[in-house]
Protein backbone atom coordinates (compact mmCIF):
# COMPACT_ATOMS: atom_id res chain seq x y z
CA UNK A 1 0.00 0.00 0.00
CA UNK A 2 1.94 3.33 -1.10
CA UNK A 3 1.41 6.02 1.85
CA UNK A 4 0.56 9.43 1.01
CA UNK A 5 3.29 11.94 0.40
CA UNK A 6 1.61 14.31 3.12
CA UNK A 7 1.40 11.48 5.67
CA UNK A 8 5.30 10.99 4.98
CA UNK A 9 6.19 14.61 5.24
CA UNK A 10 3.92 14.30 8.63
CA UNK A 11 6.19 11.60 9.95
CA UNK A 12 9.48 12.37 8.89
CA UNK A 13 9.04 16.51 10.63
CA UNK A 14 7.17 14.29 13.79
CA UNK A 15 10.54 12.04 13.66
CA UNK A 16 13.22 14.55 13.73
CA UNK A 17 11.40 17.84 15.35
CA UNK A 18 8.69 16.53 17.71
CA UNK A 19 7.00 19.95 16.97
CA UNK A 20 4.74 21.81 18.98
CA UNK A 21 2.75 22.58 15.46
CA UNK A 22 2.54 20.87 12.42
CA UNK A 23 0.20 21.77 9.44
CA UNK A 24 0.69 19.86 6.19
CA UNK A 25 -1.74 21.30 3.74
CA UNK A 26 -1.60 19.49 -0.04
CA UNK A 27 -1.84 22.62 -2.26
CA UNK A 28 -1.58 20.43 -5.76
CA UNK A 29 -5.53 20.97 -6.76
CA UNK A 30 -4.49 24.67 -6.96
CA UNK A 31 -1.63 24.24 -9.57
CA UNK A 32 -3.39 21.43 -11.63
CA UNK A 33 -2.76 21.75 -15.43
CA UNK A 34 0.63 24.23 -14.17
CA UNK A 35 4.36 23.33 -14.46
CA UNK A 36 5.01 21.06 -12.31
CA UNK A 37 1.81 19.18 -11.35
CA UNK A 38 2.43 15.54 -12.58
CA UNK A 39 -0.56 14.42 -11.88
CA UNK A 40 -0.35 12.92 -9.05
CA UNK A 41 -2.35 15.21 -6.71
CA UNK A 42 0.58 14.96 -4.32
CA UNK A 43 3.15 17.70 -6.00
CA UNK A 44 3.09 20.91 -4.04
CA UNK A 45 2.66 21.13 -0.04
CA UNK A 46 2.95 24.01 2.06
CA UNK A 47 4.55 23.57 5.46
CA UNK A 48 4.17 25.16 9.16
CA UNK A 49 6.20 23.70 11.37
CA UNK A 50 6.82 24.95 15.05
CA UNK A 51 9.74 23.28 17.22
CA UNK A 52 11.89 24.44 19.83
CA UNK A 53 14.86 22.79 18.60
CA UNK A 54 14.43 25.99 15.69
CA UNK A 55 14.60 28.34 18.34
CA UNK A 56 19.05 28.49 18.32
CA UNK A 57 19.13 28.05 14.41
CA UNK A 58 18.67 31.38 12.12
CA UNK A 59 15.96 31.36 8.71
CA UNK A 60 18.57 29.40 6.82
CA UNK A 61 19.53 26.83 8.92
CA UNK A 62 15.93 26.10 9.75
CA UNK A 63 15.30 25.60 6.00
CA UNK A 64 18.42 23.61 5.19
CA UNK A 65 16.98 21.33 8.43
CA UNK A 66 13.96 20.68 7.54
CA UNK A 67 15.19 19.87 4.34
CA UNK A 68 17.64 17.58 5.41
CA UNK A 69 14.49 15.41 7.63
CA UNK A 70 12.58 15.41 4.09
CA UNK A 71 15.57 13.25 2.61
CA UNK A 72 14.29 12.21 -1.08
CA UNK A 73 11.38 14.07 -0.90
CA UNK A 74 12.70 17.14 -1.80
CA UNK A 75 13.07 15.37 -5.19
CA UNK A 76 9.77 13.60 -5.39
CA UNK A 77 7.40 17.02 -4.78
CA UNK A 78 7.62 19.97 -6.76
CA UNK A 79 6.81 22.88 -4.95
CA UNK A 80 7.19 23.06 -0.36
CA UNK A 81 6.17 26.31 0.83
CA UNK A 82 7.71 26.34 4.67
CA UNK A 83 6.28 28.67 7.57
CA UNK A 84 9.21 27.69 10.00
CA UNK A 85 9.34 28.85 13.42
Amino acid sequence: MKIAVKDEIEARLTAVFAPDRLDVVNESHMHAGHSGDDGTGESHFRIVIRAAGFASMNRVARHRAVHQALGDLNTRVHAIALDIG
